[in-house]
């Protein structure tokens, strides 16, 4: 999420035509091309956030500057040369990091949440707890998750939270 992507498309000798075919999930379906004939290159519906990385002569890749929740779907690059037809396809899956964060409840009580995250983020405690999870889900895709500490002993005084994402993990203690 807000990074640039650099999806790569074989170049092969005597190209003719350079294809790149996105599909989103949201929104509308767009085409880059590039004719080696009359050295042109076109565009139908694409945003500006995707273009060729270099000139598509020299490298066919696509770039996706700043990736979104939106630029998630489909992406197929076909190539036609005279060694015949080649096809590139890839999924993109945008991972969104959640907001960590821990503090302490009305009642004194630990808590943990792992907001806006894609996918929904896995929290935990060190010394375990028996609350469950609390789930929230986002029209954006995204999922925030909470977790209350509840202490099988009532001498415990701190306590961490670890938290599990695919764009990294995370672990804060606190006293309550």
């Amino acid at each position: 999420m807000g990074d640039n992507a650099v999806l790569a498309c074989p170049l092969k000798p005597n190209v003719t035509l350079v294809t790149w075919k996105i599909s989103p999930k949201v929104g509308n379906y767009c085409t880059l091309g590039y004719r080696t004939d009359t050295n042109e290159t076109g565009r139908r519906s694409c945003s500006d956030s995707m273009n060729w990385k270099f000139r598509p002569d020299l490298d066919p890749a696509l770039e996706i500057r700043q990736v979104g929740i939106a630029q998630e779907g489909n992406y197929t690059c076909e190539v036609v040369s005279g060694e015949g037809n080649f096809q590139n396809m890839y999924h993109l899956t945008v991972l969104v990091p959640p907001q960590v964060s821990l503090y302490c409840d009305e009642q004194g009580s630990p808590v943990c949440e792992a907001a806006t995250g894609k996918p929904a983020a896995r929290v935990s405690w060190v010394l375990g707890s028996n609350s469950p999870l609390e789930e929230e889900g986002h029209i954006s895709g995204t999922v925030t998750v909470l977790s209350r500490f509840t202490a099988c002993s009532t001498n415990v005084t701190s306590t961490t939270c670890m938290v599990f994402h695919p764009a990294g993990n995370w672990s804060e203690s606190i006293e309550c």
